[in-house]
């Protein structure tokens, strides 16, 4: 039974929330402000988060923030605003999706399976430079090892935290070396077809992900640009 971390301010939405999602069949913890927020979901590790942006003692952006020091559990964001900049953001700090106020209950739940998909192992065709542990393929490609079914990722034997749409992107690029990504290829790896993504989004993880290989190795230059293109992988 999946569990997912409910933390709203709002004590209707996380009463409508829970009951919606528990008759699906899922375990819900909720918290009413991201302080206790950051602490269950740090002790409490669910396998997905819903946060709400405005929220007292700690905001969404905040909570998140410090949720990605030390997890990638995927998040959601419940948000009342309809800004860009705070979609764009929340993107860059590693959010997986975001859903505006007032919301469809049912479209939440969606949004809830989708993501739990794409976090879940998946059985892919294993093609040259991959090799299967425990049914599952194991990405080798030069310093960069990829475990699909631990969802870890090392580089030069040092850990880098993905966070599922990440992982998913990278994958997509270094199963084929050299092979140039259009962007729409990557939202098919990374997105279910009812999530609805644009070329910012896209452009928004691979920023994410260069940075977080640069912090663990300033010399790290593997995924390119092809401008009006998209993304490879490069052959070693």
């Amino acid at each position: 039974m999946p569990k997912i971390a409910l933390v709203d301010d709002d004590r209707n939405i996380l009463t409508s929330v829970s009951l919606t999602l528990e008759a699906e069949g899922y375990q819900v913890a909720t918290y009413t402000d991201g302080a206790s927020g950051l602490e269950g979901l740090t002790t409490d590790k669910p396998d997905l988060a819903i946060l709400d942006i405005k929220m007292p003692r700690m905001d969404g952006m905040e909570l998140l923030r410090r949720l990605r020091q030390k997890s990638d559990v995927p998040v959601i964001f419940l948000t009342s605003k309809d800004e860009e900049i705070d979609e764009l953001f929340g993107l860059k700090m590693g959010a997986d999706d975001f859903i505006t106020k007032p919301f469809s209950q049912r479209l939440l739940v969606e949004r809830v399976k989708a993501i739990l998909r794409r976090a879940a192992p998946r059985d892919p065709s294993t093609p040259p430079g991959t090799q299967e542990v425990g049914g599952k393929a194991l990405i080798e490609r030069g310093s960069l090892v990829m475990d699909e079914e631990r969802h870890t990722c090392t580089w030069k034997g040092q850990r880098v935290t993905l966070t599922v749409t990440e992982f998913l992107i990278l994958q997509a690029l270094a199963l084929r070396p050299g092979v140039v990504k259009s962007r729409n290829a990557l939202m098919d790896a990374a997105y279910d077809d009812q999530v609805y993504v644009d070329d910012r989004t896209i452009d928004s993880h691979i920023k994410r992900l260069r940075k977080k290989f640069k912090a663990t190795d300033d010399d790290f230059e593997m995924i390119e640009t092809l401008y009006g293109v998209g993304y490879r992988f490069k052959e070693q």
